[in-house]
């Protein structure tokens, strides 16, 4: 079934928090509960501006046997890959070796209703269907291995943005979401059209988060969708993470 009208612009993300992140100082402010690797608030302060930010170091990261350390370079490279696109729906994220623990990722704290997430959205949101859909051909597009419900943020000016990219952009196929609503639905064209130049050429900085072999998958998956042009289907029911939320 094709979705009812072209999916809404993105909004540009403020150069200006790139800075703050990047330039500015670090104070953490406190430890974020339930993260299976050490997740922290900081606020940080360049300059007359401030913002918060979630700051996840490299040495806080519990291994695992299908991953390498350093999740935070896909934090940055799923960052960079929205970019490229001119999607926009991950917030600025920055790798810093500065931070209270070392080196790692600080992404920007989005202000949210933390009562929200895919199902409300899903339920009782209509107008945030096609920002789903989009983030849905993220998700393939990167592989992602965990899009919880929860990882999917609704701030006061009703824009979308996922979060929590560690486990993404795999070689072998991993993908592990809750969004299977639109299987089988026509993928919008334009956002097919914003895929095309990745077959052709993945940006540098991209290349660089990533092994040879995963940017060498990246551009396969790209090649599978604009094949394809449908959302797929999980006919196992084995692809949901846990918890769902």
């Amino acid at each position: 079934m094709m979705q009812d009208s072209p999916v809404p612009p993105p909004d540009e993300q403020s150069p200006a928090h790139h800075e703050i992140l990047a330039d500015g100082e670090i104070e953490l402010l406190g430890q974020l509960a339930n993260s299976s690797n050490e997740t922290f608030l900081v606020e940080i302060t360049h300059d007359d501006e401030q913002c918060w930010a979630i700051y996840k170091p490299e040495l806080g990261e519990r291994p695992l046997m299908d991953f390498e350390h350093g999740l935070y370079r896909r934090e940055r490279a799923t960052y960079l890959l929205s970019e490229t696109l001119g999607w926009h729906i991950v917030p600025t994220t920055v790798v810093r070796d500065d931070g209270p623990f070392g080196i790692g990722s600080l992404q920007l704290f989005i202000d949210h209703d933390p009562a929200e997430h895919f199902f409300t959205m899903l339920e009782d949101k209509p107008e945030t269907h096609d920002q789903l859909r989009r983030l849905a051909v993220f998700d393939l597009l990167i592989n992602n291995a965990d899009r919880k419900a929860g990882h999917v943020l609704y701030d006061s000016d009703g824009r979308l943005w996922g979060i929590d990219h560690g486990l993404c952009f795999a070689a072998p196929l991993k993908l592990r979401t809750v969004i299977w609503d639109f299987a089988d639905e026509e993928i919008d064209a334009e956002l097919l059209d914003d895929l095309e130049p990745l077959m052709d050429e993945v940006p540098e900085s991209i290349e660089e988060q990533l092994s040879w072999r995963e940017t060498s998958a990246l551009q396969d998956r790209v090649r599978q969708l604009l094949f394809a042009r449908h959302y797929p289907d999980d006919p196992t029911g084995m692809r949901f993470p846990w918890p769902l939320v």
